[in-house]
């Protein structure tokens, strides 16, 4: 990858990482959960404007109903899938359960992925900047643990 490329795609991540726990949160119980976008040292460190705040929260909002519907469907589909897999019921029933849960959660992962692009493209180049420099801290400040394969 090259390192524009590189510093895009960990962009993106670190508004997935900002944006992932609103969502999910909304899918929970209909709050829009924490938006970064609103927040004062949010806003500061990245010298977000309120027309900026507010086209972030636009396309936040004109998605995240969709996101929750979608989650509700991927959660019963996938509870169908786990009913048929205990059920013992016939691998060609199975095989088809699959491809709809997976296609749902595709479905699911585009639309985000989209939604967190177009939060990103109302951001200036320089606010890109410090958002991969915010993303890096966060990255220090919340390592994830390593899988070295070795059994414990």
């Amino acid at each position: 990858m090259r390192p524009n490329v590189l510093g895009r795609a960990l962009a993106a991540l670190f508004l997935m990482a900002l944006v992932a726990p609103a969502v999910a949160n909304t899918a929970q119980n209909g709050q829009t959960g924490f938006p970064w976008w609103n927040d004062p040292q949010f806003q500061k460190d990245l010298s977000l404007t309120t027309e900026q705040s507010a086209r972030i929260d636009s396309v936040f909002q004109s998605t995240v109903t969709l996101l929750r519907q979608k989650k509700v469907e991927l959660d019963q589909q996938e509870a169908e899938l786990s009913r048929l897999i205990a059920g013992n019921a016939d691998e060609g029933v199975v095989t088809r359960q699959v491809d709809k849960v997976e296609g749902i959660r595709a479905h699911l992962n585009k639309t985000r992925t989209l939604m967190l692009l177009r939060m990103r493209q109302v951001l200036t180049p320089d606010q890109r900047v410090q958002l991969n420099k915010k993303y890096e801290q966060w990255g220090k400040d919340h390592p994830r643990p390593r899988d070295d394969g070795k059994k414990k």
